[in-house]
């Protein structure tokens, strides 16, 4: 089964999107912030990570970097959710291996899903 991390600190969003993919077969599982989200990765190794990047106590940023250093991390896909504008994504995080950015308020929960579906293809 396909596994997804989805490291998010608003909760709404995070079971949003969490229903969406069951619904859809996958094995999901969420965090609330970059921390929590490293540790998870690490004990579940997903097929797909989506990332928020403005989370408390490590952002996406901090929690990607960490996780691209490691043997377990350095390849898992992972999508940027957020809703800065693509100026405001630091540069650092275009250069970690991103999948993509999805724009929180720009798509539905079935345009990400179908995004996600693409990224596994790959």
């Amino acid at each position: 089964m396909t596994k997804i991390a989805i490291i998010e600190d608003d909760q709404a969003i995070s079971q949003m999107y969490r229903f969406k993919f069951e619904a859809e077969g996958y094995s999901v599982q969420t965090a609330e912030n970059g921390k929590l989200g490293l540790e998870l990765s690490e004990n579940m190794k997903p097929d797909i990570i989506l990332l928020d990047l403005m989370m408390p106590e490590m952002t996406g940023e901090q929690m990607l970097t960490a996780m691209r250093k490691t043997p377990w991390g350095k390849d898992i896909k992972v999508i940027i959710l957020t809703n800065m504008g693509e100026q405001e994504i630091p540069e650092a995080i275009k250069h970690l291996n991103v999948s993509g950015v999805i724009l929180k308020a720009d798509m539905t929960p079935r345009q990400v899903a179908e995004l996600v579906k693409k990224q596994l293809a790959k």
